[in-house]
């Protein structure tokens, strides 16, 4: 074992070798490198891309003509939905029934409107904070892309992430803006 030598320069350089010298003695490489990737990951996790459903406004323009009924599966909006209509349980096509929160991730479906004949994205919330609401259900997985790509997929309980709990109850179909 090598003698010390005390450091004869700037005493934050000495403050800063001398506490790593000590994690170093205390902590293995291993355990050192598996924190900090649970920490990058932690904290990089809220910043990957999510569809984040909001209430059409004026920068979201809503189909020109909205043919159908919106307590149909067959309504064109519900091309990539699954589960039970909120139309059909208190709620309407964009906004969930009283007490049930949306959730804050969706997921997201190209539709096609027959009445004006543009595409249209569209947002999928599920309303949560309530039992199934067990009327209308409706399972279309026009553009449905496995687990893996969760923004594409409707196989996920998307109430998770939400406040008022994981009880899933309906959900709604917003168009958030027209598909190039």
């Amino acid at each position: 074992m090598t003698a010390r030598v005390p450091y004869a320069g700037n005493p934050l350089d000495a403050f800063v070798e001398r506490m790593t010298r000590d994690l170093a003695r205390r902590v293995s490489r291993r355990s050192f490198l598996g924190n900090v990737g649970a920490l990058l990951f932690t904290t990089g996790v809220p910043l990957l891309p999510v569809a984040r459903g909001a209430a059409p406004t004026a920068a979201r323009p809503e189909a020109a003509a909205d043919p159908g009924d919106p307590q149909t599966c067959e309504y064109w909006r519900h091309c990539a939905i699954d589960g039970f209509l909120c139309a059909c349980c208190g709620g309407s096509i964009q906004s969930c029934p009283p007490g049930t929160e949306a959730s804050a991730i969706t997921w997201v479906g190209t539709c096609h409107n027959p009445a004006d004949g543009h595409d249209y994205i569209v947002s999928y919330n599920d309303c949560c904070g309530k039992s199934q609401c067990g009327r209308c259900l409706c399972n279309r997985n026009e553009g449905d892309k496995p687990l893996y790509m969760p923004f594409k997929s409707n196989d996920y309980n998307w109430c998770a992430g939400s406040k008022v709990g994981i009880a899933y109850h309906c959900s709604t179909a917003r168009v958030v803006g027209v598909a190039k």
